[in-house]
């Protein structure tokens, strides 16, 4: 608007001053038409300007407003991006895993654990014997089934690292003490000799590494004898710590 009425004094101006620099008392008729149509099409360009200025502006808003709304899709797809990524990162942990369960055969770690004691009635003096090997007929728990009740051994289902406890106890009238026997070999043991107090009793314990079909049983000291009843003295326990 500054511009367009700048233009119109300039206009004006130019007309007062050949008004007041002509001869003649009156200007031409046809010369001041021509005067006021160029000032009637310079208005209308004028007009038209201003409309193309105003467009343009317009305009401008619109490219601003685009170029906002393509910042914020910007950074809408970077944040889909991060949660993509991290939608794959536990999509290949859960890949891991199910690969896992795959090659175990989809079954978790097995669950293997027993204790027991050696008598399951009456009292029961084991030893000395020529079949050393104890047999211990209580039964607390056999989760897994490792061990058989008929002849006292524990044979690993699955190789793996397992924890295994005994109990000793007998009287002075004997060598008291036993051996927890691997495959065969001897592992540790419990051992008193006859003593003056009247009974003796003792423990051990043990962490072993074994194969699927290993076995684990009690055996008496040569000329051993234990005693067990149902308050379970003598008792033998073990279970698995974690698989291998």
């Amino acid at each position: 608007m500054e511009f367009r009425a700048l233009v119109l004094l300039t206009l004006l101006g130019c007309l007062s001053v050949e008004s007041a620099l002509g001869q003649r008392g009156d200007m031409d008729i046809g010369e001041l038409m021509a005067k006021v149509e160029s000032m009637k099409y310079l208005e209308a360009k004028l007009n038209e300007t201003e409309k193309l200025q105003s467009d343009l502006e317009a305009l401008e808003a619109r490219l601003n407003a685009t170029i906002d709304e393509l910042s914020e899709q910007r950074a809408e797809m970077d944040r889909l991006k991060k949660e993509n990524k991290d939608m794959q990162m536990r999509l290949n942990a859960t890949e891991e895993e199910i690969e896992k369960l795959k090659q175990s055969g989809g079954k978790a770690d097995p669950q293997v654990a027993f204790s027991t004691s050696l008598a399951n009635s009456g009292e029961v003096y084991k030893g000395p014997c020529t079949d050393k090997t104890l047999v211990f007929k209580q039964v607390f728990s056999n989760t897994g089934n490792g061990y058989d009740q008929n002849t006292g051994i524990f044979t690993a289902p699955v190789n793996g690292l397992y924890y295994f406890s005994f109990s000793t106890y007998g009287y002075n009238t004997h060598l008291m003490g036993a051996i927890l026997m691997k495959n065969g070999i001897r592992q540790v043991s419990t051992y008193e000799d006859r003593s003056a107090d009247g009974s003796d009793s003792s423990s051990n314990a043990v962490i072993l590494q074994l194969a699927d079909g290993d076995k684990v049983y009690m055996e008496l000291w040569e000329n051993a004898r234990v005693f067990g009843n149902l308050n379970g003295h003598t008792t033998f326990s073990g279970f698995l710590l974690f698989p291998m």
